[in-house]
């Protein structure tokens, strides 16, 4: 156990968080069941990653390279690039969020974040850390209690939450948001490139899905805990709004918390969110691309022995860092990024599936009722999410 649970936190990144603020301080628990009904279909697509991962023992980019050329791979690596981008650019931009919240100059904490990032993969094995980024998650954990110190009214939870006006264009743009929020491209290509990288056997099966069945829970239940966090406090307070800052979405909430705690609670999830996230994409594009180029691409190697594989996952890391420290805006366009993992998803959950079909051995691709149950979930899902953004941006 442990890459279904790290990518799922990751899952609950900066991003996804600022996804749930808006979508609650807009439009209070009128998305709350959209988070529900993705927890199955969440599992469904990341355990095909699972199977893969132990059955074939080769990460997502070398078995697209293996079964459909080099040019599918390239084109599958263009999406996980426009994915990891967005991605880390919200998180450096959470972070120095949170260091704002404390007066802590953005400098410092871009420096502090890229020096550790950079120490913990050239230093450590892939069991290390998995060690790291489980523990920096878990402080995700903290939005439970301020969900509950939030003190919603049940009975408009359960009333707005069925309550879904799907004509309205804002609504619909906020689904492919937090459909984007939940899929992200990088998971995939992750979950299954750490299961190789840890050399997970078949007999690891059973517990490797019940790490992600698991994963799939927690990151559901900490997106479904801001949005209710948010819709009982700052929902309530006004009819709609725009929080897209870490800094903006904290003020709106600490009062309802006291200032102090409520900023120390606030920051502490954000925090683990946006590191267990770096860490986690940073990792995902320096396994894609060594698994399309076929260069060495291993935690367990050193970084004298896999070279290309280091210096990606630094570049990703510093780049990520210096757009945060030129360009003071990039927030606002946290909820585009989600928007456009959700344009993505044709590509990505399409491969995925043909992966699913045709690489694994025959006894264990999917196959009969199982089969069309998963290609009709992840046809209608990448449907719903390119059609909401395609309303919501015109």
């Amino acid at each position: 156990m442990g890459p279904g649970i790290i990518v799922m936190l990751a899952d609950t990144d900066v991003g996804s968080i600022t996804t749930a603020a808006q979508s609650g301080a807009e439009w209070k628990y009128r998305l709350l069941l959209i988070q529900l009904i993705f927890i199955p279909i969440l599992y469904i697509v990341q355990e095909l990653t699972v199977r893969l991962g132990i059955f074939t023992g080769k990460g997502h980019g070398q078995l697209i390279r293996e079964k459909f050329g080099i040019q599918m791979a390239w084109i599958s690596i263009a999406g996980l690039t426009i994915s990891v981008v967005g991605a880390l650019f919200t998180e450096f931009a959470g972070i120095v969020g949170v260091g704002e919240l404390f007066g802590i100059p953005r400098v410092f904490s871009l420096l502090m974040t890229v020096a550790f990032l950079l120490l913990i993969a050239w230093t450590g094995s892939y069991r290390q850390v998995e060690k790291v980024a489980i523990a920096l998650g878990l402080f995700e954990l903290v939005f439970f209690g301020i969900a509950i110190a939030a003190h919603p009214h049940m009975g408009a939870l359960a009333r707005e939450s069925i309550n879904m006006p799907f004509g309205n264009s804002s609504y619909m743009y906020l689904i492919a948001a937090n459909i984007g929020a939940i899929i992200m491209p990088w998971m995939i290509f992750y979950q299954q490139s750490a299961i190789a990288d840890k050399g997970l056997q078949p007999e690891s099966y059973r517990e490797a899905r019940l790490d992600t069945a698991i994963g799939a829970v927690i990151t559901q239940l900490i997106m479904i805990a801001v949005l209710i966090a948010v819709a009982a406090t700052i929902g309530q307070k006004k009819s709609s709004g725009t929080l897209v800052t870490v800094g903006e979405i904290s003020r709106a909430i600490t009062p309802f918390l006291g200032k102090d705690f409520g900023h120390l609670l606030f920051g502490v999830g954000v925090l683990g969110a946006a590191m267990v996230a770096a860490i986690v994409v940073s990792l995902a594009i320096a396994w894609g691309f060594g698994e399309v180029t076929n260069y060495k691409h291993s935690l367990e190697h050193r970084p004298l022995e896999a070279p290309w594989f280091y210096l990606i996952y630094s570049l990703a890391v510093i780049g990520g860092a210096l757009v945060v420290l030129i360009v003071h805006n990039l927030v606002s366009l946290i909820i585009l990024v989600e928007v456009v993992n959700a344009l993505l998803l044709p590509l990505v959950l399409g491969f995925l599936v043909m992966l699913a079909i045709k690489a694994l051995p025959k006894e264990h691709r999917i196959s009969g009722w199982y089969r069309w149950m998963v290609v009709a979930i992840v046809a209608i899902t990448a449907t719903l999410g390119v059609y909401a953004a395609l309303i919501g941006l015109i």
